[in-house]
Order: C-alpha cells, then structure tokens, then sequence
C-alpha cells in the first residue's frame, strides 16, 4: 500500500487524466502510478519517501537538419513567456529557489526540461515558469538573435568595423565541436544512422546554425511542444492528484488531441560494412588519431535485448581484464579506449562500438582486424563465466544504491527508462525487470548465450562502421576562414540600408538587454523559507590502531562505504607531484600477489568499484593551514564487506606496480586530462589564477591542473624508469601518515564491521602529523595558456578571507548576486558567451570570476572590472534577497546515504561543524546591500591584487593582446 497515494486504483480519473496502472516497486521502496490525458499527454509517477519532490517533462524532437533547432529552442522557450515576459525566466527563477536540481537538455532525439526541490512552495513555483514556459513561450525575434545567430559589427554602433556572427548557442557549438570526443559523438550517429534523424546535430553545426530561421524555429515548436507529444514524470512523497490537477489547470486544459508523428523508423541495415573519415582541429599530429568500430545492434526499447548487450558489454569491455579491452591496450597500437567505446542505447536502434585512440591513422585496419580476431576466439573458445558473474553483480549493487551524487536519485530513475518510453517501451518493465533477468539466467545455463550475441550481433552483422577521426592542424584555420566565407555571402549585397539595419539592430538587442524587467511577476521563496539548520548526522568515533574511525549509520539499502583518509604532508616534492598519477594507477595495478588483471577481477567480483584520490583543504580560521589528502574508497553489498576491507587492506600493504603497465596508464590518463580541458577550460582557468594567491590554491593547482597534465607528459615522454621505487616509497611515507576512516552502513552490519576494522588498518603505522606543504605560488602574471578551441574560458581571481570571518558569508551572497543580475547579463545576453559566473570559496578564501566558451577576452576582463560600479547602482533589497536565498541553497547540499555521514564525518574532522556551518549560515541570512557593498571595497576593488588565467586558442588570445593594455604572457598546454 502506498501511503502518499492511498484508493488510487487503475481507471481512477482525476480531472482529464485517467490512471491506466499502478504497480509496486519493492525494489526500489517505491510505486509506480502510469496516466494518460485527453489531449495525448502520457505521465508517469514514481510515489516513493524521499522529499526531494522532481518533474520533468519531455518531447520527442526529430530535428531533419544540422540548424540545432532543436537545442536552440531549448533555450530560447526559457526567454519568456506568455505568463512571464521576461528576458530570461528561467535564470531568473534560479536565485529565487532552492532547487536541488535545474536544468534542461537537448539530446538525439528529445529534450527534456527537469527540476527537482525539497520545498513544496518552490516545486510549485518551478512548476508554473517550467510548465509556462515549454507551452507558451513568446519565441520573440530578439531572443532568437541573441540566442540562435545574428550578423554584428565588432563594434556594435560601427558599420565600418569588422562584421561578425554571433549568437549563444553559435559560440557554444563553436567550442564543443572543437572536441574530438564531440565530433566521434557526432560521427557516430551519422555513421549508422545516415537516414534517420541521428544523422543531423542536434545540438546544432556551427557551418549550419546561420540557415536557421526564426520562422523555422516557431514551427518547430508548434509541431513537437504539445501534450500529446509530452511525455511527463514525477517524484517524490507529495501526493500525485494535487500536482496532476495543478498541471491541467496551468497547461493541458487548454489543448485538444492533435496527430503528432515524431516516430523514428528502422535505418535499413547496411549490405556491407563501411568506412568514414573525419577531421578534429589540433596542432598535436602524431598518433593523435581516434579509430572506433561501431554496429548498429538491438532496440533500446527492448529491456531483455539491452540487458544482454549490456552484460556482454561489460564482459568484453567493463574492467581491465576484460578480453576486448585487454586485446586493443596491450597492442600498444593506442593508449585507451576511443570516445564512444561501449553499448550506447541513447538511439532508438542501439550501438556497439569501441576502438582506440591516440593511434596512429594509417593503423586502423589493423585496429579493427585485431577488434574481429578477438571477438572470434571469444565466440569460438567462449566468453569467461567470471565476466559474466561480476556483470550482474554490478547490476544488482546499482539496483539496490539510492544515491544523489552526481544525479538527483530521481532523475537517474527517469533516465533509466525515458529513452525507451519515448520509442515505445514498457516503463515499468525497465525499472522492474527479474522477469528478463530470471529469462537470461535460463537462456545461460542452456549455454551459448553470449558467444551466439558476439555472432548474431558483432561478427555476422554486415552493419558496421569504422571511423577514423584524424587530426589537422590546418582545420582551424580552414573553419576561420569558412567562418568569413559564410559572414561574406551573408553580407553580399549589403547596402547602407543593410548596414543600418544591422546596427540598429544590434542596438535595438542591446536596450532590450539592459530593460530592467518586472520579475515581480515570478513566484519566489522568501528568506524565511529558508531551513535554519545545516545538514546533521549521527556517527559515533573510536580509535583503532592510531586511526580516528567515525560509524555513520544510515539506510543504505544493504550497501557498505568505506572511505580512508591519509595525510600526505610528510611527503616530498617530487612525490608530491607524482602523487596525483599514483592515486589513478594504484587500483589499476595489481596487489598482494595478483597482477592488475586479476585484482580488476577481483573489484568487479566482490565491489561497486574503488577508488583513490587527492584533495587539498584549510582549517575554517587559518587559510595557511592547509590539510593535504590522499583518500582511498570502495562500497560493497553487505554479504561482500569483509572482502571489501580485505582488497582495500591489500591495496594499502602490497601494491604490485610493473613497469609495462605503467607505461599504458600514464597515456591513458594524460590523454583523460587533455581531452577535458575544452569541457572544463573554466576550471583549469579558474585554478591557474587561484594558484596565484593561496598555498592550498597552489597545491590543489599542483595536483589536478595543468601542471598536473605537464607532469603527466613529462612522464609520457621520458618514460616510467625508476617510477615503481618511488612509488614504493609514496606507499610507506602514506602507511606511516595520521589516518581517518569512515564506514557508513545499516546499524546491523556496524555492529559487525567494527570488529572487523583491524583487517583494514593492520597495514598503518601512523605517526605524529607533520607541517604541511608551502609550495611556491604561481607567478603573478596574466597568465594564457592556448589549445584547440576558438573560443576561451577567462578567469580572475581574488584572495579573500577564511569560513568564519565575519565578512565570509557576504563575499558569498555577493558572488551569488553578481552571478544572477550582473554576469549572466553582460556574458551571454551581452557577450555571447555560454556561461559565466562568479563563485566565492568560502572555505578556500577565493573569490573568481570566470567565463565559459566565451568569444571574447579583453570585453570579458572588462565587464570583471566594472562589476563594483554595478554593485554601487541600481541594486535593491529583492536583488539582496534573492541572491541569499541561492547561497544559502549551497550550504544545504542534496544528500543521501552514501554522502551524508561522509560529509558530516570527514568536515567535522576538518574543523567544519554543524556549529560552524550554522554560524556562517546565520551570517548569511543576516547579510544587507550594506555589507555587500563593503566587501566588494574591500577584497575586489584593486585590480592590482588581482590575478588573471585564462585557457584560450592561440589566435583569440592573439587578437586579444593587440587590444590589452596589460597584455598576457602566452604559452601553449
């Protein structure tokens, strides 16, 4: 019985809805309530005990071209609306909520608008903007030219300045498209889907995007942006009648069922495989290419098909022993998997791929000779029944796991099943499905099961691709020059006339820009909404051989986390360095007398996967106290605890590191770190200019920036020699260092680990903690570091004060006001860039401005500087208001059980307590236009104490310097 939903029974009616099943969810705690509405509308309810409340709805979009009007009118609905014309609603709501989740996205074939919160109020606020939005929005002209693309004179007013192409979207597309792993994306929809809609780019090709009209867009919407092509779903504990009534009242009554044919066919098979060529912009040439295999396979919506082909994916690919991966890295063709490796069910037909990048291009037939040969043997000698175990072993571990990182819970159950939903799979079916997994365990005890996969599916499927994706370093210069082809033959034939229009057009975009809107018209939260606690948990502490343990129970659902912290400030500088690289291969290599293919086996076998890494952190009253630390983690069902702490125990006492191995995986995670700069050039930026400033700025810089890549490479290059001793002496120097230890679990499986704890710990011998370190700070200088992108990512940073500074908390509402009513404003309405945004580390005593595929760098350091004249002028106590409310919803961080008894254990160890934390918060809840306005005097009002990073291609940064009074010191990744 559902107690959130009680007397709802199938063909119950509420409103136009009428319930056409209902079904209980034991696994997942939950029940499943499926709708359908009058005009169409289908909806699905998961009623389940968790308060963070979730909608989303989605549509079926089928874009026939490369215009990205798809993902462009994904933004431009979320630029006001019937009810709320405004410039942008949905930014606007941000600062006005506290959403635990908000977003939208644009994917093949769907878009899809989700939120989610903790607070009735704002779910029904959100709720009005969202449902407003994607019906009736105004799809005005302006925000199609800010949005989509426009023709502008570099400066603006002037006719007789350099004209140019501009739009958000056009800059974004311009900056992911600069990826190889984006392009390899691309490809491969349009590799084995050449006649469906997967062959266009949704999100939009920057060479396409200009043939995009404003008339094209509306009738978009009109066709694909109805009830009865929406697919919705809801979550939570609030009962489903109130929100139902609430969506008809606010959207559905006013539709009627319409036809509406968004279905996507089967591509025709292909009568034999084939071969396409591409390009990615980068001046690197050598063996920088990528070679990816890919067939086309079952349908995604079939839930027993995919689960075959999900477990034969992980047999072949899904840890370092598994055969396939195995066979391609130990060719030493490549250095790890190439993008899009693995089972993709994000089409309606899925996709088998894999390959190998960091190759040489001329290498690609043998690469998929070497792909064939394995799989016959595999087919021919029979796929390992171990792979096999450990595949559903992580299938029943992610079943059971209710956890919010990375993705609200709720979302990642709806992502579970949305994409087969839309194509006409069973919902339920893909949430429940013992009946497909009890099929597969008959189907594989009679034998035969996946080696008659690997012959149907991969060997005897005539539809399959090989891609070779190749680097030219003449390709942005060839784009560059497209680029101006295609602004020229907008431009032939402009007259005066033309010109005019053009800027007064431009003009025209910008009085709308700066038009203060009316946002008393959006629904809003109040300060006193806001919780006035901070996030609490009950553990209790002992030691056990030299280390602090904490014991966090919590309702994990019969899973265990373990998580070990170390110290490693008594490490040297050299090690410091390598540390990072250490962290990644330690459990990538073997241990305790097996080789690194027996222990992948083994962490498949027996856990949800173990990991290691570094952190960097300060004492809330001392910034120059800085703890450094290495931390090792795993989960595990409960049955499998006790192996969890004995793998994690011999990970600690006898790591096993050879050579030959070391050499794959220090290309695997240089190549990693290089391809995540275009997609994370903001952060590389950002902590290039912290570095600047701060010790533990400098060390984290140190430990995962570009310094980490430029150690990386010199190891690539000079080869591992002498790595395996030095990392024998990391692992003794970590052995030896101040230890904490975190086990989160049921209260039934404490009680039984406690005892069991010296297994892990039997390996430490910790000593007294030693001073930190005090690395140099990188130097003050306007500093530019250049890649393959035509765009940048701008930061400044400034050094401000520690977490329990009085003047702590404003520094943090005044990021979060700059944030809403300032930088989204000038950046991308104004500027055209992506994102931009200021963050304040409380913790770290930083405060940053950055940007994010932004096409511009001088006009962007710019708008920085003037942010204080814009604090000192028309802002007012709803601006205040607002940005406390979206402070504030940080420090209440969505939690679950995997992450809540971590959180509280490890930052009260750091000094960071409830008291602490609730003495900030009340700071911040207390914060005036007052205090805003002093701190910003104070901490951001001299450039000269400034520091400035930005990640950028050579030749924007180029054209930036002519034009910089302080130019940047320029050098390349």
């Amino acid at each position: 019985m559902d107690p959130f939903n009680p007397g709802l029974s199938e063909g119950t009616r509420i409103g136009g809805y009428r319930l056409v099943r209902s079904a209980s969810l034991p696994e997942l705690q939950a029940h499943l309530y499926e709708f359908e509405h009058e005009t169409g509308a289908r909806h699905v309810h998961i009623s389940r005990d968790d308060d963070n409340l979730t909608f989303s709805v989605l549509f079926p979009t089928v874009p026939q071209d490369s215009t990205g009007v798809a993902h462009i009118l994904e933004h431009i609905v979320l630029s006001g609306s019937r009810k709320y014309p405004l410039g942008s609603p949905f930014f606007a709501m941000l600062p006005r909520s506290l959403n635990t989740f908000m977003n939208a996205f644009t994917a093949a074939d769907w878009t899809m608008y989700p939120y989610s919160t903790r607070n009735v109020k704002d779910f029904d606020n959100l709720l009005q903007v969202y449902l407003d939005a994607v019906f009736f929005p105004n799809l005005t002209e302006w925000s199609f030219k800010r949005e989509a693309h426009r023709l502008e004179f570099a400066t603006p007013s002037d006719p007789s300045s350099q004209l140019t192409l501009q739009g958000v979207v056009y800059n974004e597309m311009k900056g992911a498209m600069a990826t190889p792993a984006a392009v390899m994306g691309r490809l491969l929809g349009k590799a084995l889907y050449p006649d469906l809609t997967y062959a266009n780019n949704s999100g939009g090709a920057p060479a396409n995007i200009p043939e995009l009209t404003w008339e094209g867009l509306r009738a978009f919407h009109a066709r694909h942006y109805h009830p009865s092509n929406a697919y919705f779903y809801t979550y939570g504990n609030r009962p489903v009648a109130s929100v139902l009534e609430r969506i008809e009242e606010l959207a559905l009554r006013e539709f009627t069922a319409i036809e509406v044919d968004t279905s996507i066919p089967d591509q025709p098979g292909f009568a034999e495989p084939r071969e396409v060529r591409e390009r990615y912009p980068s001046s690197e040439t050598e063996r920088k290419a990528q070679v990816l295999v890919a067939w086309k396979s079952v349908p995604s919506f079939d839930t027993y098909a995919t689960l075959q082909m999900s477990v034969l994916e992980a047999a072949l690919l899904g840890n370092a022993a598994s055969p396939l991966r195995k066979a391609l890295i130990d060719s030493g063709l490549g250095s790890t998997l190439a993008s899009g490796s693995g089972l993709n069910t994000n089409y309606r037909e899925s996709a088998f791929a894999v390959g190998l990048k960091d190759v040489d291009a001329g290498d690609a037939e043998r690469i998929e000779t070497l792909i064939l040969g394995t799989l016959r043997a595999l087919a021919e000698n029979g796929v390992d029944p171990e792979s096999v175990d450990s595949a559903l072993h992580r299938i029943e571990l992610s079943r059971k796991e209710v956890s919010n990182a990375g993705f609200p819970y709720s979302l990642k159950l709806f992502f579970a099943f949305a994409g087969s939903w839309l194509h006409g799979g069973d919902p339920l079916r893909a949430l429940q499905f013992d009946e497909d997994l009890e099929r597969l365990a008959r189907e594989r005890a009679a034998g035969g099961l996946f080696e008659r996969l690997i012959r149907e599916q991969l060997l005897d499927n005539p539809h399959r691709v090989r891609i070779v994706l190749e680097p030219d370093p003449k390709l942005a210069a060839e784009q560059e020059a497209a680029e101006a082809a295609r602004i020229a033959q907008l431009a032939e034939g402009l007259d005066e006339t033309g010109r005019a229009r053009i800027v007064a057009d431009a003009l025209k975009l910008a009085e709308l820009q700066e038009r203060q809107d009316d946002l008393s018209v959006l629904p809003t939260l109040e300060v006193s909404d806001i919780p006035a606690d901070v996030p609490r948990a009950e553990y209790r502490v002992l030691e056990r051989g030299g280390a602090v343990v904490g014991l966090c129970p919590q309702p994990t659902n019969g899973l265990v986390y373990v998580d070990l912290q170390l110290d490693f400030a008594g490490l040297s500088e050299e090690q410091l360095d390598l540390l990072p690289f250490y962290a990644f291969a330690l459990t990538r290599s073997g241990a305790a007398g097996r080789d690194y293919l027996e222990l992948a086996r083994r962490i498949d076998a027996v856990t949800g996967g173990v990991s290691a890494s570094v952190g960097v952190s300060t004492a809330p009253d001392n910034l120059a106290n800085v703890r450094e630390h290495f931390t090792l983690s795993g989960k595990a069902l409960a049955r499998n605890a006790m192996a969890l702490l004995e793998l994690l125990r011999d990970l600690l006492a006898e790591p096993q590191f050879d050579p030959a191995r070391l050499e794959q995986l220090v290309k695997q995670q240089r190549a990693a770190m290089q391809s995540g700069i275009v997609g994370s050039g903001n952060q590389y930026a950002g902590r290039r200019a912290a570095a600047q400033l701060r010790a533990a700025s400098a060390i984290g810089e140190r430990l995962s920036g570009l310094t980490q890549l430029a150690t990386l490479k010199r190891l690539e290059a000079e080869g591992v020699r002498g790595l395996v001793e030095r990392f024998a002496e990391i692992t003794r120097a970590l052995r030896a260092a101040p230890a904490r230890v975190c086990v989160t679990a049921e209260e039934g499986e404490l009680a039984l680990l406690e005892g069991e704890l010296d297994t892990l710990l039997s390996p430490l011998t910790p000593a007294a903690p030693v001073p930190g370190h005090a690395p140099t700070l990188l130097p003050r200088v306007r500093d530019a570091r250049t890649t393959d992108v035509p765009v940048s990512y701008n930061a400044k940073a400034f050094a401000t004060v520690p977490f329990v500074h009085p003047d702590a908390p404003a520094l943090s509402v005044l990021a979060s006001l700059l944030r809403a009513n300032f930088l989204l404003r000038e950046l991308r309405e104004k500027g055209g860039a992506y994102g931009g945004s200021a963050t304040c580390d409380a913790q770290g005593g930083i405060f940053l401005f950055w940007s994010y595929r932004d096409p511009h760098v001088a006009r962007t350091y710019r708008v920085y500087r003037d942010a204080l004249a814009y604090l000192e002028g028309n802002v007012g106590e709803r601006e205040v208001r607002e940005a406390i409310l979206s402070a504030s919803a940080a420090l209440d961080p969505l939690t679950s059980p995997d992450t809540l008894g971590r959180m509280r254990f490890f930052g009260d160890q750091g000094g960071y307590t409830p008291e602490v934390q609730a003495a900030f918060k009340s700071g911040l809840l207390a914060t005036t236009l007052e205090d805003l306005r002093r701190v910003a005097r104070a901490y951001l009002a001299d450039d000269g104490r400034a520091a400035y990073a930005t990640v950028v291609g050579a030749d924007v940064i180029a054209r930036a310097n002519a034009e910089l009074e302080e130019p940047f010191e320029v050098a390349s990744i």
